[in-house]
Order: structure tokens, then C-alpha cells, then sequence
């Protein structure tokens, strides 16, 4: 793994910010030993909230072992704790409910658990619409926005959530990024796991499709968004590019294409 750290100034109210692009894969054990070794290098970054991708814990799987899952979640936030680094957890759960989600979980750097952002525009392919999708395999809940701070308030989004993909969502969009911004968020958090990590001309326009939006809806939305994805197989190019993003639409920041990366930033509002 790789540690990147980009070179900021300082202001009243910052936040140190890491991305974990990490090889995501079905083994829940293994994930979880990539993330605790993550949480290590934050910690000596001075790191705040170390944010990973979509399904990062679990895999992204409907059918994961849920005791295992929380099992495992239970190390991670563990060792999160013991270090002093906030988390924004991109993992699949059952929850109490019996119900499961695909979440992106934030727990403060004391282990505060403040809750988890449910992916709301959950894929499903409008050219096979008898087939099944995430749709039918995850339940979701409202949007919400995390209190991280007395200055800072921040929310999650899931892959989809972001570029409302017009092939794969049944729904209108919803234009979650600047709703958040209107429920008072500063930063959003976006957890990735894409599925074209091909090299061709249907995979690049895709990657383009992912970029274009990311920083159109920074902009219109006046947000700062964070935004890191699976790498895995780690010699093909993720399928959405990883970084930050500032509110006027400029990369503050951008992680490789390609490989196991951890970044750091310092976002200052």
C-alpha cells in the first residue's frame, strides 16, 4: 500500500481526511486485516476520518455471513478506537431489523457510533427489468446528515448514489447531492465499487460519465466531496476515479488509477 499526502496550508477549522483505495475482496477476514493496517497508517497521519469503499468490509454481496461481517466490523471499529481515527465504513449489514443495507457507517474517532447512510438509488438494469438488482436485495432509509463537529457537518453517498446512472437506476434522479447540501452538509463522503474496470471504449466512457459528474455536482452543489474505490484486480483501472474534490469543481486531490492506495488530505472550510 501506498501513502499519499497532498500539501494544504492550515485555517481555523480543518478536517484531515484519508481514502482507502483497497483491493476489495470476498474474503470478510482478509478485507477487515487491509483496513486495521489502513488505520495504522492514518492514525500516524493524524487523520480524522479514514473513509473506504462500497462493500469494503463484506464485500459487495447480498448473500455475505452476517455474524462474520459483525464479527469482523467489530475489530475494525475496535482498533479504529484504539487508534483515535474516525471511520466512514463502507460495508453490507444486517441490521437489527433483520434487514440488510448497503452502508456507508461513521463512528467518530472515540468510537461514537453516529449511524449509516443506506444506499438510496440501489442498482437495477432497466434493460432486464424482470431480473434481479440490488433493489430487491437491500433496503434503504431517508437521507441524513452526520454532526461530526461543532463546525462541521458531513454525509455519506454509495456509488450510484453520486451519477444516478441512467442505465441502471429506476428512478428519477434525485439530485442527493444537493439535497444534502440544503440539510447543511459541508463534505460528503462517496464510497465506490464499480464494475468497469475493463480497458475499452465502453469502460473509458463510463469512467469519463463518473468523473464528469463527481465534479459537476461538487460544483453545483458547492460541497467538498471525497471519493475512493475498489481496486481490485489491481492492474486494471478502477472504475471511478479517487480523490478530492473541491466546491468549484477542481480536483484538490487525485489518487492513482490503478493499485492499493492510501491518501490524506486536510480539507479547510
Amino acid at each position: 500500500m501506498t501513502l499519499k499526502e497532498s500539501d494544504t496550508g492550515t485555517s481555523a477549522t480543518t478536517l484531515r481526511i484519508a481514502g482507502y483505495q483497497i483491493p476489495v475482496g470476498r474474503e470478510v477476514d482478509e478485507n477487515a486485516e487491509r483496513i486495521c493496517g489502513a488505520i495504522e497508517q492514518a492514525a500516524e497521519a493524524g487523520v480524522d476520518i479514514l473513509l473506504t469503499p462500497e462493500g469494503s468490509l463484506s464485500d459487495y454481496r447480498p448473500d455475505f455471513d452476517a455474524n462474520q461481517v459483525e464479527s469482523a466490523l467489530e475489530r475494525v471499529t475496535a482498533e479504529a478506537r484504539r487508534r483515535g481515527v474516525g471511520l466512514a465504513l463502507g460495508t453490507c449489514f444486517e441490521e437489527s431489523n433483520g434487514k440488510r443495507y448497503n452502508q456507508l457507517r461513521f463512528y467518530r474517532a472515540d468510537g461514537e457510533y453516529l449511524g449509516f447512510h443506506a444506499k438510496i438509488l440501489l442498482c437495477k438494469s432497466l434493460s432486464n427489468p424482470s431480473g434481479v438488482g440490488e433493489a430487491d436485495q437491500y433496503a434503504t432509509v431517508p437521507l441524513r446528515v452526520f454532526h461530526w463537529s461543532r463546525d462541521i457537518d458531513v454525509a455519506g453517498l454509495i456509488c450510484n448514489d453520486l451519477w444516478a446512472n441512467p442505465g441502471c437506476t429506476p428512478q428519477p434522479d434525485p439530485h442527493l447531492t444537493i439535497q444534502l447540501a440544503g440539510m447543511g452538509a459541508r463534505i460528503v463522503l462517496h464510497a465506490v465499487n464499480g464494475a468497469s474496470r475493463r480497458e475499452d471504449e465502453w469502460s473509458d466512457l463510463a469512467r469519463q460519465f463518473h468523473e464528469t459528474n463527481l465534479r459537476k455536482r461538487a460544483k453545483a452543489s458547492k460541497l467538498w466531496v471525497v471519493t475512493v474505490d475498489n481496486c481490485d484486480p489491481i492492474d486494471s483501472p478502477c472504475s471511478s476515479p479517487g480523490g478530492v474534490i473541491a466546491p468549484d469543481g477542481s480536483w484538490a486531490f487525485r489518487s492513482e488509477s490503478k493499485g492499493e492506495q492510501l491518501f490524506v488530505h486536510e480539507i479547510e472550510l
